[in-house]
């Protein structure tokens, strides 16, 4: 199963359109968790209307403003410096996509890292699908 997540997870942009919604569709419902010293909670993924959704822009971890979001690219957790932070295409600490108590990837720029998607692809392919 790991495979066929990596397989999709790093082909997703060569596949048709119905591989997406099948992405969408593994990484519902997951968390994503950053791989610091506490472990930090970065939110879900999840409809934009769900408080704790990293698509919805007025919550916690969807803002561009609050410290905790992906979305602050003057946060830890945002910034393109940041060790921590999925914009980060050096990081070999990016956040994990944590589902059922298993790590599905990571949600990071940095292409050495598999399994894996980009943040951008990841709201382009999902915002609206879950």
């Amino acid at each position: 199963m790991k495979h066929i997540i990596a397989a999709v997870l790093s082909l997703v942009v060569l596949l048709p359109p119905a591989f997406s919604e099948e992405v969408c569709s593994i990484v519902k419902g997951a968390f994503l968790i950053a791989q610091d010293d506490k472990n930090t909670f970065l939110g879900k993924i999840a409809n934009p209307y769900d408080s704790e959704s990293i698509f919805n822009e007025h919550g916690t971890y969807g803002s561009p403003y609050n410290a905790s979001s992906i979305w602050n690219q003057y946060a830890t957790f945002g910034s393109e410096y940041s060790s921590y932070s999925p914009h980060n295409s050096y990081t070999s600490t990016p956040p994990m996509i944590v589902k059922n108590k298993k790590v599905l990837g990571y949600l990071t720029v940095n292409k050495s890292i598999k399994p894996s998607i980009t943040p951008n692809l990841l709201k382009a392919l999902c915002k609206d699908e879950l």
